[in-house]
């Protein structure tokens, strides 16, 4: 199916996001200090980094969710923090981690809420709106779930609701804070997949964060790799993964290799279980002996 038109906007890749010298925290404790990131447009950004790292921090700050101390966050050279919340949600949409809809709301509802920035006095629900929230679900593939509820629905049924309320926006940034929260890996790769067609075929700039180093890699165009609250890394999956990142940044030991089907970086974690030998490949670990007497 291909992907459906838009009749009330023109989807680009125009729109801008930049955190200039930010500073972020909770209470008296500073989570990021200073960090300057520019969001590269129309490709898929990934922010990855071990967890307490400021990952969500800094997104949620991207989406104007927290306030920076200092700094700030420009969109489109504005301080979206000056700027009008509907003229923020007109080009930035933002899916915070496992969101809580409304009891009993259902699936066509929950959507149709993205139309809101679109409102005002003068503009109220109209034929453009349908249509919007009609192309939102069939291009979630949820269109037969319209009249659901979406407390009945499956994991990954669920996070393809929310996207196609943030789509319902007609934004052309999505930020998505772990979009693949408590779903398996099928379903995983299933909103994953979703998500890489958006930006193919719409051209959205996507920011998410993961913690599944793997799908981080396969589906983004730029890595950003966060420790401590500091960006240490950013650029392609192949040139920024690496063992020694693996090492320095998750504490993790790891091998490198090609993945067969993407031909990307793939990261194989070398466990207690096994250890290498001297010709460079795994052996396993032998069993731990029992040197207690045989009892007949």
């Amino acid at each position: 199916m291909s992907a459906p038109t838009r009749p009330d906007a023109e989807v680009s890749s125009a729109h801008t996001l930049r955190a200039d010298a930010l500073r972020l925290g909770y209470g008296d404790r500073v989570v990021i200090d200073r960090l300057d990131l520019t969001v590269r447009t129309g490709v898929v950004t990934t922010i990855i980094g071990p967890n307490g790292c400021g990952k969500s921090t800094l997104l949620r700050a991207l989406g104007r969710l927290s306030k920076p101390r200092s700094g700030s966050v420009l969109l489109d050279g504005k301080a979206i923090g000056t700027m009008k919340t509907k003229e923020v949600a007109r080009v930035l949409g933002m899916l915070p981690q496992a969101p809580i809809a409304p009891d009993g709301i259902l699936v066509a509802d929950l959507v149709a809420r993205g139309r809101h920035p679109h409102q005002s006095w003068l503009r109220q629900w109209s034929s453009d709106d349908e249509t919007e929230v009609t192309a939102a679900l069939e291009l979630t593939g949820i269109a037969d779930l319209a009249d659901r509820r979406v407390d009945e629905l499956s994991g990954g049924q669920r996070q393809r609701a929310w996207i196609s309320m943030a789509l319902a926006q007609g934004t052309d940034i999505l930020l998505l804070d772990e979009p693949t929260t408590y779903l398996d890996l099928a379903h995983s790769m299933e909103v994953l997949d979703l998500v890489d067609r958006l930006h193919e075929e719409y051209g959205r700039t996507v920011v998410m964060v993961l913690h599944d180093l793997n799908l981080a890699v396969r589906y983004s165009d730029e890595l950003v790799v966060m420790k401590e609250g500091a960006i240490v890394a950013s650029g392609p999956p192949s040139e920024v993964v690496t063992a020694e990142l693996l090492r320095d940044v998750f504490g993790l030991e790891a091998t490198v290799i090609d993945d067969p089907v993407s031909d990307r970086p793939l990261v194989v974690p070398v466990g207690t279980r096994h250890v290498y030998g001297s010709v460079g490949g795994p052996v396993r670990s032998a069993p731990a002996t029992d040197d207690r007497p045989h009892q007949p």
